[in-house]
C-alpha cells in the first residue's frame, strides 16, 4: 500500500492508501482501449478509364459502397490516356453517374476536380442519425381520458 496523491489541484492536496501498481496497470488499460476506440479514417482509391464499361464499372461501384459501409471516404479517380483528354465529358458523366449511384449511402466530399490527366472527386458514407431517429419512432403515449 502507498500514498497516493489523487488531485494535486485542490486546496488541499487530496492523498489515498491504495496500491500504487494497481493505478498504473489501469491507466495503462484505460489508455490503450482508448487507442483501440480512435479509429482513423482511410481514404480509399478507386481508379477508372472514361470508356470502362458497365460490368467494370458495377465491380467498381460495388468496391466503393463496400469501403463506404466500414466507414471509409472513397477517392473516385478517372484516368485519361492519350485522345482520351478529347472525351473529357466522358469522365464529367462517369464521375456523376458514380455521385447518383451511391447517394443513398454516400455524400460527395470534394466536387470533381481536374488535375493533370486525371480528374477526382471524394465521397464519404453519410452519418448515422440514430438517437434523432429512435426518440421520433417512438410513439408519444396519448392522454387518458377522465
Amino acid at each position: 500500500m502507498d500514498l497516493v496523491e489523487v488531485a494535486p489541484d485542490s486546496s488541499p492536496p487530496v492523498c489515498r492508501i491504495m496500491d500504487y501498481g494497481r493505478i498504473l496497470y489501469d491507466q495503462k488499460r484505460r489508455a490503450k482501449d482508448q487507442r483501440k476506440k480512435t479509429r482513423t479514417q482511410e481514404l480509399k482509391e478507386i481508379k477508372v478509364r472514361p470508356n470502362t464499361d458497365t460490368h467494370d464499372y458495377q465491380t467498381k461501384l460495388n468496391h466503393a459502397s463496400e469501403f463506404l459501409e466500414k466507414g471509409h471516404k472513397v477517392k473516385l479517380t478517372i484516368m485519361y490516356r492519350g485522345r482520351e483528354m478529347a472525351h473529357y465529358d466522358r469522365g464529367t458523366a462517369m464521375l456523376r453517374r458514380f455521385e447518383t449511384d451511391l447517394a443513398p449511402i454516400a455524400d460527395v466530399e470534394a466536387q470533381p476536380a481536374q488535375r493533370g490527366r486525371t480528374q477526382s472527386m471524394v465521397v464519404a458514407p453519410k452519418k448515422k442519425k440514430v438517437a434523432k431517429e429512435s426518440v421520433a419512432a417512438s410513439p408519444v403515449p396519448a392522454a387518458k381520458p377522465e
